[in-house]
Order: structure tokens, then C-alpha cells, then sequence
């Protein structure tokens, strides 16, 4: 049975790139965790509290810098490598850009793995646990819900919500309107807070008019098949669903006729993470290309390199925008800047490499 198994040089030159990205995503990690924890030290009781806030902030950071991180520990690792004459060596020996390129484009493919299988549900199960209407996707500025059975129509107006302890939600200023088969209004229930449950709405405190205008104070409780999940899934945004959660949430939206299309650039997004990190190690190398031993210009490529990832993240956004309003497929949204870096930066490579 054949075994993969990496020569030394193999793992030599993973273990460069390796050093280069994590000195590279601790440095940015830990600027934005810094900057994250003073900015919300004021709005949180204590420092353990804020340690928590910075923490899942940064991880919703991640996804941003991630691609930059990957493309500066690539020049990091090969400014490295170029310094030390080490790759003049590796080059002596008869390996060519491309061969070279492989243990960095399987380190590149890792981190995109780990990041769309590992580090996007740790995510979105912090985010998600202390939710609240600024981060949903709302209507009116508003939280809607409604229901319909065979002998009512339940309609509910919100205008705010937050997660309990218990995952029930908590909604804030509530009002239920409960009308029969024929929409004539049965029951106006109003209140300051609501709470759901998977038993249905819990309401304390509340106003209760009637279907002969007449209004009176209590407890009601309203039996309903809406659950804490449902409503998540109604308001949550792409990006606030798990990878492995999002194929079953597109299908279950589609079943429905709720439009899908930014659940799809999500999903393929994470799914072809590993190719773009593999893009941007590609765009890297070829930022790296020199033929001096000595005075490598590695300020100059690395400024450059830089303001290309800039460009890079508009036209990536760019067909992200084409993918979520229907003008392209999601698939080809999410493909295409991808092929278009690594062939651009194939070509150089290749071209430096003949001169």
C-alpha cells in the first residue's frame, strides 16, 4: 500500500512557511485583539468580560486578514530563505519555482481546511450564543414573525431580542396579533418583554385586548410551532452560519422559497477557502521571484505586494456583490478571482523563471 510520505526538504520548507504565517497572524491577531480589548473596555462590567469580547471579535476578523496573512508569510518565508542563501542552494539542485511552490501550497491548503472546518463553527458558536438584533438581518428595523395554521394567522412584532442562558430568546417591546381563519382580530397582546421557548410564547406583564375591545392586564401563554431555531434561521446572516450547518439551511430555505443566493456564496466561499489560500501563497511566490543574492529589495515587493492584495480584495468583494445579486452564479462568483490570480501569478513565475 503506497504511503505519503515528505522528504526533509518537504517538511523543511513547510516548516518555513508555517513560522513565517503564524509570526505573521500573531502580529495582525494581536494588534486587532489590543485595539478590540481597549475599545470595549468601557462597555463590559469587568476585564475577563472584554477578554471574551476581543476574543470573538477577532474571530470574526479572521476571515478578512486570513488571505493577507498567508500571502505575507509566503514573502516572509522566502525573504527568509533568499537571506540565507538557502534557497540559492534549493535552486542549485535543479528545482524549479513550481517545485519549490509545493510545500507552501500544502501548508496553504491546511490552513484553509482548518479555517472552514474548525475555525468558522468555533466561530459562529460564540457569536451566536450572544446574539442580538444589531446582528440579525431585520425588517423595518424590526423583528417580524408569522404563522399560519388552519384556524388562525399569528403575526408578531418585535423591536429588539436577545439569547437567554436557557437558548430561549428574550424578545423586547412585543406585540402579537392573533386573527381567525377569516383575518378578523381575536386577541392584541402587547408587552414589554416576550420570552419563546420550544413550548411556544411565554408573556408576563402583558396587555390583552380582546376580539370586544375590551383590554385587560395578565400572563398569556400562546401555543405556537415557532421554536428559538426557526426564528435564527429566518434572521441570521450567512455568515453567522456553520459550515457544516449551512447545506442543510440552504436546502431547508429553498424548501420554502427564501432566496439563498448569499447562503450559497457563503457555502462556497468556505468550501473553496483552501484554493484561496493556495492563490494567495501562488501570488506570494511570485512577488518573491528575484535573481539578486544580495540586497534583496524585500520593502519594495512586500509594499507592492500589499496594495495587489488591496486590489485583489475589491475585485474578489466585486464578484462576491455579482454572486449575491443573481448576476453570476454563486459558484462562478467565488471561483473566478481565484483562477484569475494564480494564472496571473503562474505566468510571471514563469516568465521570470526563462529570463
Amino acid at each position: 500500500m503506497y504511503r505519503f510520505k515528505p522528504n526533509v526538504l518537504t517538511l523543511f520548507l513547510m516548516r518555513r512557511f508555517f513560522a513565517s504565517f503564524l509570526l505573521v497572524l500573531l502580529t495582525v491577531g494581536g494588534v486587532i485583539f489590543a485595539v478590540t480589548f481597549v475599545e470595549r473596555l468601557s462597555s463590559n462590567p469587568d476585564a475577563l468580560s472584554t477578554l471574551m469580547d476581543a476574543w470573538i471579535r477577532l474571530l470574526e476578523y479572521i476571515p478578512m486578514f486570513l488571505p493577507l496573512a498567508v500571502f505575507m508569510g509566503t514573502l516572509v518565508a522566502f525573504y527568509n530563505l533568499t537571506k540565507s542563501s538557502e534557497l540559492i542552494i534549493i535552486s542549485g539542485a535543479g528545482l524549479s519555482p513550481f517545485q519549490i511552490a509545493k510545500p507552501f501550497l500544502v501548508g496553504a491548503f491546511m490552513v484553509g481546511v482548518i479555517a472552514s472546518t474548525i475555525v468558522n463553527p468555533y466561530s459562529v458558536k460564540l457569536t451566536t450564543s450572544k446574539l442580538t438584533n444589531h446582528q440579525l438581518k431585520l425588517i423595518d428595523n424590526a423583528i417580524w414573525l408569522r404563522e399560519t395554521t388552519d384556524d388562525r394567522y399569528l403575526t408578531a412584532r418585535a423591536m429588539g431580542m436577545h439569547i437567554a442562558k436557557n437558548h430561549d430568546i428574550i424578545f423586547n417591546d412585543i406585540m402579537i396579533l392573533i386573527q381567525d381563519e377569516n383575518f378578523k382580530l381575536k386577541e392584541r397582546i402587547s408587552a414589554k418583554s416576550a420570552q419563546l421557548s420550544n413550548n411556544g410564547f411565554n408573556v408576563e406583564k402583558a396587555e390583552i385586548i380582546g376580539a370586544d375591545g375590551i383590554a385587560q392586564k395578565g400572563n398569556r401563554n400562546i401555543e405556537t410551532k415557532l421554536t428559538p431555531q426557526t426564528v435564527l434561521d429566518r434572521y441570521l446572516q450567512p455568515d453567522q452560519i456553520s459550515f457544516w450547518n449551512l447545506p442543510a439551511f440552504i436546502k431547508k430555505m429553498d424548501a420554502i422559497g427564501v432566496s439563498t443566493r448569499g447562503h450559497l456564496v457563503q457555502f462556497w466561499t468556505l468550501l473553496f477557502l483552501p484554493l484561496t489560500m493556495m492563490a494567495m501563497t501562488v501570488l506570494g511566490i511570485a512577488f518573491s521571484q528575484t535573481k539578486q543574492r544580495r540586497n534583496y529589495s524585500f520593502g519594495v515587493k512586500f509594499s507592492l505586494g500589499i496594495l495587489t492584495c488591496f486590489g485583489l480584495y475589491f475585485l474578489v468583494n466585486l464578484f462576491n456583490a455579482l454572486g449575491n445579486t443573481g448576476a453570476l452564479p454563486p459558484l462562478i462568483a467565488i471561483i473566478a478571482p481565484q483562477i484569475i490570480i494564480i494564472t496571473g501569478a503562474c505566468t510571471f513565475i514563469t516568465s521570470f523563471d526563462t529570463i
